[in-house]
């Protein structure tokens, strides 16, 4: 039997002011990733306030090229209706936009303290991917980021709880939980990315390794998906943009390597 019962994305109202759910997930996401940050900064022996100062100026700077990000690659929408932009509550970011806006802030925050861009961009590593599998949940109360038409039976057969099910009930079909999906991908990274900081890595190869691992996952999350920021009619700017860091990270990682070599042998 078809049900539905979808979640109020809407956590409570104050007066005129309207808190989604959406909002509350992305803040405890980046709430739990600077706690994670601030205890690994603490044992490299970083100033207490070292991520806390930089998160005042990433998360929102963050916010709102994510937003930029995603309102550009729906400007044919956004151009008619230009009263929505501001309305990011409702969603529609894009991770990639806050990946931009979050690497440009710290590498103008590193120079400015004369600290090492790639040393702050390790610790932060195990906190972004967690922070994203959390966020993602905010999709999961909007009903959106989903994936194709499935059946009920099929969602059943994976396990999932009846929460999950029956918020992908919309409009009357079933749908792929790639939220999900990402969600739990992003998750095994951070016990992967946990696991690889005791191995002996060179300064800035974990960040590195964390955009490969997301970016993977990304890529084959992104092909179920039905609301892709399109760069063509046939090509998703996120597989694009996927294939493109996975290929930047391991030349860099190649080059930095490289590079390291050949001073020692100097």
């Amino acid at each position: 039997m078809e049900q539905s019962g979808a979640l109020n994305r809407i956590a409570f109202e104050l007066g005129p002011i309207t808190i989604y759910w959406y909002g509350i997930i992305i803040i405890t996401g980046a709430l739990i990733g600077l706690w994670l940050a601030n205890r690994e900064a603490k044992r490299k022996n970083l100033p207490d306030d070292t991520f806390v100062n930089l998160v005042v100026w990433a998360f929102p700077l963050s916010i709102v090229s994510a937003r930029i990000y995603y309102v550009l690659f729906q400007w044919s929408y956004y151009s008619q209706h230009l009263n929505e932009i501001v309305k990011v509550w409702e969603g529609g970011i894009a991770i990639h936009g806050a990946l931009i806006g979050a690497v440009t802030t710290t590498i103008v925050y590193a120079n400015k303290k004369k600290l090492s861009f790639w040393l702050l961009a390790d610790i932060a590593a195990p906190s972004l991917i967690l922070a994203q599998a959390i966020g993602r949940w905010g999709n999961f109360m909007n009903q959106e980021a989903h994936g194709g038409p499935v059946t009920r039976n099929y969602l059943e057969k994976l396990k999932l709880p009846d929460f999950i099910i029956n918020q992908m009930y919309i409009d009357g079909r079933y749908y792929h939980p790639t939220f999900l999906y990402e969600s739990l991908w992003n998750i095994a990274g951070f016990f992967v990315l946990l696991f690889l900081r005791k191995a002996r890595l060179k300064t800035g190869e974990l960040f590195l390794l964390y955009i490969i691992w997301y970016s993977v996952g990304r890529f084959f999350v992104e092909g179920l998906r039905t609301d892709s920021l399109m760069l063509t009619e046939t090509i998703r700017m996120a597989q694009v943009m996927s294939l493109s860091l996975i290929f930047i990270a391991i030349i860099l990682i190649w080059l930095r390597r490289l590079l390291s070599d050949v001073e020692k042998s100097i």
